[in-house]
């Protein structure tokens, strides 16, 4: 007696599924917010700051009061934010001369 075998490309129960490829997608976000920040300076990092300001209040709303962040209180995470946010308000006048100089003539 020999055991009949399935055809081709079918799916076998007894492996399993294979493992899912690796996809890299976080490199090519994590490239596009450098790409926007280089040519945006301050803009960009004063809307990410409240972007990120506003995700954490709400998450602390809703009782997370532990991050995955390095700084792990969500209370230390804001004041951070927070901080990175003044100073980003602050040298976008800074910034724009800059530019203004540069680029003006």
């Amino acid at each position: 007696m020999t055991a009949q075998m399935p055809p081709l490309g079918s799916y076998d129960p007894t492996v399993g599924d294979p493992a899912p490829a690796f996809d890299p997608l976080r490199l090519c976000v994590h490239t596009t917010v450098a790409l926007i920040t280089c040519v945006l300076g301050p803009i960009s990092l004063l809307g990410f700051a409240l972007i990120a300001i506003a995700g954490y209040a709400r998450a602390r709303r809703g009782g997370l009061m532990r991050s995955k962040c390095k700084l792990g209180d969500t209370r230390l995470v804001l004041a951070y934010l927070s901080v990175l946010a003044v100073g980003a308000a602050v040298a976008i006048p800074f910034w724009i001369m800059l530019w203004v100089r540069v680029f003006g003539g």
